[in-house]
């Protein structure tokens, strides 16, 4: 059982509403095959709760816009409540969770273009970028796409 499915269950949702997408290798194909696998049960939802790390909730948002056609569900994306500085744990260190946030931000730039368009543009406020850019100028790019710095 994933941790998600648990908690809902914990919550009181019953387990037979939960469905479960498990085999997308990015943001986008996760929406599609949710889409497939709701429309599968025969399920057209008027709402649906995106659960995603505190970090992608922009990203997410801005994906789910463009990858689910009309006509389109309200969204509300969620995350759990946790800051920046108690994120990194035994598990995900504070250099990898900055390595994969540079990437997201990239990715929010790069996933709009008309090149791409895998997602709605977004606002990237300038002092944001200075920062995506100080941070890959230090070393923080295992997780850009190299061809788009």
């Amino acid at each position: 059982m994933t941790v998600l499915r648990f908690a809902a269950t914990a919550a009181g949702i019953p387990a037979e509403k939960i469905f479960v997408e498990n085999k997308a290798t990015n943001t986008g194909e996760n929406i599609a095959l949710s889409k497939a696998l709701l429309a599968e049960q025969g399920i057209t939802p008027h709402s649906v709760i995106v659960v995603q790390k505190p970090f992608m909730e922009r990203r997410s948002y801005a994906t789910f816009m463009r990858q689910w056609p009309e006509p389109r569900p309200s969204i509300s994306i969620s995350s759990p409540n946790i800051s920046f500085e108690d994120y990194p744990n035994d598990h995900i260190t504070r250099e990898v969770v900055t390595n994969i946030m540079v990437g997201d931000l990239q990715r929010i730039k790069v996933y709009a273009t008309p090149e791409k368009d895998f997602q709605i543009p977004q606002e990237i406020p300038a002092e944001v970028w200075a920062a995506y850019e100080g941070l890959t100028a230090s070393g923080f790019t295992w997780n850009v796409i190299p061809d788009e710095q």
